[in-house]
């Protein structure tokens, strides 16, 4: 274990967050402070973090911040999010936050500039990267859009806080229509709900879970990008509220797709860890970039498995001052957080699933959630329930993106 001259401060408190503490612990031996709105499976019954539950964590976040900076005063704070909301509470109150913790994020100028779709898809062009054709539809003209590229087509909100706030029968992450009856049908079952705001309408690139591909890269304070990590989804989960999160990884490799990122976040300026999400187009063999995360995804403990712990980089640099130089990922591993029984029924690309049952069987493999060196009764009896209830959910939801 190395210095244990700082203290993490995670906001959330879902597979992600457990990920990230588990990461601090195993790099340091230092137990995170995980603070979220509602204690969830994944951090419950847990001895390498302390977990406090704020229910007004996004309406009183500056304030519980500030407090939480008095309860730990005296100790180097270093503060991060775990989803994309709170990451951008983070940003926008970041000239405040700074004078109590450690900050490892962009300035909120740059996060305008790759978060809103407008600026996301100029940056694209300027950088070379392919992208899906895209536009966007609202409450006003949905009953008059048509799309200016061919079905299937998928549709998703643009604003994630309201639509996870509005209810209606079949709703999901994400759905695929597959002709205009199909648009049509989700469309009004959305805009009958509380949701108002705009949907984005996206070109689905074809292809199983196993053509998409995720990079966490980690930008230092001195503005140079210090890792590349890619990964190559097996299978992502498939119920309504999970579709398009990744539920199991082997890690890969891909110089030109890597120095591509590379140059981009140097060149924009970057700092602290991006996340990309992408899907090989084997029309025309080029990767279609879906969009940024300014943090690192809920799969990212697939990083830190591999050998390269993702928050090691950051505190290294962040609290410990250390040099760092660029390493480029290339240690074959399985991130998993569903049964084996689950992966292989499931699963549609033969290649891959020869690889993951060659990498379990050299132990390469690792469940970020099932931890040994933090395992008690009632840990171990809810994340297997939790993860023989993968059986179920796969058998009602696979490849069901429609309304019904």
């Amino acid at each position: 274990m190395a210095e244990k001259s700082f203290l993490p401060i995670l906001i959330g408190s879902d597979m992600n967050a457990y990920g990230m503490a588990r990461a601090f612990y195993e790099a340091y031996g230092i137990k995170a402070v995980v603070i979220g709105r509602a204690h969830l499976t994944p951090t419950q019954n847990s001895s390498i973090l302390d977990f406090y539950e704020e229910p007004q964590l996004k309406e009183d976040f500056l304030a519980i911040m500030q407090r939480t900076a008095k309860k730990f005063a005296g100790q180097n704070l270093l503060l991060m999010g775990c989803g994309d909301d709170y990451v951008k509470l983070i940003i926008k109150n970041k000239d405040e936050l700074v004078k109590d913790f450690k900050v490892p994020y962009i300035d909120e100028t740059l996060m305008d500039k790759i978060l809103l779709k407008e600026n996301f898809y100029e940056m694209c062009e300027k950088y070379n990267f392919s992208y899906p054709k895209t536009d966007t539809v609202t409450a006003e003209n949905y009953n008059n859009f048509n799309p200016d590229f061919q079905y299937p087509i998928i549709i998703k909100a643009s604003n994630s806080v309201e639509y996870w706030a509005c209810s209606f029968p079949g709703k999901k992450k994400v759905f695929v229509a597959h002709d205009e009856a199909e648009k049509t049908a989700i469309l009004k079952a959305i805009y009958a709900s509380t949701y108002q705001d705009t949907m984005i309408i996206q070109e689905f690139i074809p292809g199983d879970d196993s053509y998409m591909r995720v990079l966490n890269a980690y930008v230092a304070t001195d503005g140079k990008v210090k890792l590349m990590c890619l990964g190559n989804p097996i299978l992502e989960e498939h119920s309504p509220e999970g579709i398009g999160s990744y539920a199991a990884i082997i890690t890969t490799f891909d110089e030109e797709i890597m120095d591509q990122v590379r140059f981009f976040l140097e060149d924009i300026g970057f700092e602290g860890i991006a996340n990309f999400d992408m899907k090989y187009d084997y029309r025309d063999g080029k990767y279609k970039l879906f969009e940024i995360n300014l943090r690192n995804g809920r799969s990212s403990y697939y990083v830190t498995a591999a050998g390269y712990n993702l928050m090691q980089y950051v505190a290294d640099d962040y609290m410990l001052g250390k040099e760092q130089e660029l390493v480029y990922a290339d240690n074959e591993h399985l991130w998993t957080v569903i049964p084996n029984g689950v992966l292989f029924k499931y699963a549609q690309n033969e290649e891959l699933k020869a690889k993951a049952r060659r990498l379990i069987k050299e132990g390469k493999v690792t469940n970020s959630l099932f931890y040994k060196e933090d395992m008690n009764m009632k840990r171990w009896s809810k994340l297997t329930l939790n993860s023989l209830n993968y059986y179920r959910k796969y058998k009602k939801y696979f490849n069901k993106k429609g309304l019904s």
